[in-house]
């Protein structure tokens, strides 16, 4: 008999070991393949006023199949992993009691089943999408399935957790566009594929740059660089950065040369087999360099039970040369700076090879905005954010009040709206159609509405600190991704509505604005105060556990957390009330102005002002009064 187990267990092993790979393999191409169709979908193909044409549909009803293979593989990883874990036959993980615990119970099983779920809803949708807007929100959904298990990725060895995840998420994002849109452009027909090619060949450059860059960022975060950079493995990523360098040369001075003699065909292949070479390459040295292991440290760092949790050494008592001359890198985020400072600057040269003006104070507004949002994120207030509520609070506070402003006084969608492409035919909407029809949205229109917004800036800080889900998103490098972005745009959406100086769907009067203000100034007390007087810790136990030598007294923290939040969420409200007053007055001074001006015509060409015409309209109807009836 237990000949017999021994037998079972041992051909289970084989099976499970030949099928690890595969599924995971094919788990990468289906993804790949299926994010390439829908960037095809949204981004290459013509559509007439965002409504799908023929060549768009084919290729969304093609996008069923990869979809559906990366549901069914997306399972089959859940399923070997799982098996993997327990050690037992693959045919022992089919227990759903033992599917649900992992699912539930462990980072990694709800990552498979974020993965599992995207998976199920773009497969659903995809029949059901009639237009580019929700072939981008299949994308969307599909890049979360796709870097979810990417979060639970271990720390690197340098002791900076935020670099090596966050350059990894960017690594697969972009190397994910870069392979996925050859694979689009080669699918679409050939009218759709030459018109595709320029947008193509941006695309592939900046998505190259960013995963050679992202790449060499994350090989270093697993090296010791005093040790590691003379050995034979340093000198393999070196020698990688210096040949993918070269390899996006040739490509983007190819793609140069096939946009200018693109005449048919022949010149379309001709840029997809030297696209592909380079791709093939560029990977190639990856995988060379991922067969080599990382030599080992002489002196291994030892991993304390802070950087375990919050995924960074704990850091020393917070001193001023700690908080402003500190910086841990959160790579994740400082890619999305990169991003938007990147379409900013290009927005601004665009303008000025035009030969127009971008006014000097919006550019500074929004590098001040980028700078404070990194000071909150990667310097030494993000850094202690991670052991100590009151810098969380302060970083906080940053983001969603302070660090919004900024950007909204930088006209960011004044900007875009001058300055992104138009669609390439008469019928197409284009980049900045598709964002016009997203600002006069009824989406739009609901979360621009005063009250809406209100509901989410404030809201939003009941729902997270005094819930348990705070308590949960501090313990995950994505939880605090999370916060991150959505105080940031929470804090925009509502700055927008009050102070905006962006376009809008329907302008707030100034006297609700006012009152919005106010409300908000009383619902962020109500919520400091509920801080100070709170006798429980709201963080499910997160700091306690990090077990910090400094601020011992964790209550306390938290009531220093209040009073900030309390001290800094006044002073933003109250510069917005003084702007808003600001902007009511001068926009009476424009009216006024404009209502003299348009008496001054009136009267040069010899017509009554509107005064002295309603004064005649009064006139007539007294008149009309004192006749006689007949």
């Amino acid at each position: 008999m237990n000949l017999l187990v021994d037998t079972h267990i041992s051909n289970s092993s084989g099976l499970l070991g030949f099928l690890t790979p595969l599924v995971k393999d094919l788990q990468i191409l289906s993804g790949t393949t299926l994010i390439g169709l829908l960037v095809a979908i949204a981004f290459f193909i013509r559509e007439d006023h965002s409504k799908l044409l023929p060549e768009a549909i084919r290729i969304r009803n093609l996008a069923v199949i990869p979809a559906a293979a990366w549901l069914m593989s997306s399972l089959g990883v859940l399923f070997v992993e799982l098996a993997n874990l327990l050690e037992t036959p693959i045919a022992d993980s089919f227990d759903l009691t033992v599917i649900k615990s992992f699912t539930e119970q462990t980072a990694l099983g709800r990552s498979y089943a974020i993965t599992i779920i995207s998976a199920a809803i773009v497969l659903l949708a995809l029949p059901r999408i009639m237009r580019t807007t929700g072939s981008i929100f299949a994308l969307a959904i599909t890049f979360i399935g796709t870097l979810a298990p990417v979060f639970q990725s271990h720390s690197s060895s340098s002791g900076n957790h935020g670099l090596a995840i966050g350059s990894l998420l960017i690594h697969v994002i972009f190397i994910s566009l870069w392979v996925g849109g050859i694979i689009g452009l080669i699918l679409i027909s050939q009218p759709e594929r030459e018109l595709a090619i320029p947008r193509f060949s941006a695309l592939a450059l900046w998505s190259a740059i960013a995963v050679s860059v992202s790449g060499s960022l994350n090989a270093w975060t697993r090296l010791n660089f005093k040790e590691a950079w003379n050995s034979q493995y340093g000198n393999l990523v070196i020698n990688k950065i210096l040949l993918t360098a070269i390899l996006i040369f040739i490509g983007a001075a190819h793609r140069k040369y096939i946009a200018k003699k693109l005449q048919g065909a022949r010149q379309v292949y001709q840029l997809l087999v030297v696209e592909i070479i380079v791709m093939i390459l560029a990977i190639s040295v990856g995988a060379w360099l991922s067969s080599s292991a990382p030599p080992v440290p002489k002196n291994p760092r030892k991993v304390g039970i802070a950087e375990s949790i919050a995924g960074s050494p704990m850091p020393p008592a917070p001193t001023f040369k700690n908080i402003f001359f500190s910086y841990v890198p959160d790579a994740a985020f400082i890619g999305i700076l990169i991003l938007i400072t990147a379409l900013y600057i290009r927005g601004v040269v665009i303008l000025a090879k035009r030969g127009d003006k971008w006014p000097v104070g919006r550019t500074i507004s929004f590098a001040l905005a980028v700078t404070a949002a990194d000071f909150a994120t990667s310097g030494g207030l993000g850094a202690y954010a991670h052991f100590a509520f009151s810098y969380h609070m302060i970083a906080h506070m940053i983001l969603g009040m302070i660090a919004p402003i900024g950007f909204i006084l930088s006209a960011p969608l004044t900007l875009a709206l001058r300055t992104l492409p138009i669609g390439r035919t008469p019928e197409e909407r284009g980049i900045r159609g598709t964002l016009i029809a997203f600002l006069h949205s009824r989406y739009f229109r609901i979360i621009s509405n005063p009250i809406v917004a209100l509901a989410i800036f404030d809201g939003s800080l009941f729902l997270l600190y005094m819930t348990p889900i705070f308590g949960k998103l501090m313990q995950s490098h994505s939880g605090h991704l999370f916060m991150n972005i959505h105080f940031l745009l929470a804090g925009a959406l509502f700055f927008h509505v009050i102070v905006g100086i962006d376009p809008s769907p329907k302008r707030v009067p100034h006297i609700v604005r006012i009152i919005v203000l106010f409300a908000a100034m009383s619902i962020h007390a109500f919520f400091s105060i509920a801080l100070l007087s709170a006798t429980t810790l709201l963080d499910g136990g997160y700091f306690q556990s990090l077990e910090r030598p400094w601020s011992t007294d964790l209550l306390a923290d938290q009531s220093a957390g209040g009073a900030i939040g309390w001290a800094m969420g006044e002073i933003p409200i109250l510069i917005a009330l003084v702007a808003t007053f600001i902007q009511w007055v001068r926009e009476d001074r424009k009216e006024t102005k404009r209502i003299d001006r348009a008496e001054d015509r009136a009267a040069a060409m010899g017509e009554d002002d509107d005064l002295a015409r309603y004064n005649k309209f009064l006139a007539d109807l007294k008149r009309l009064d004192e006749r006689p009836e007949s």
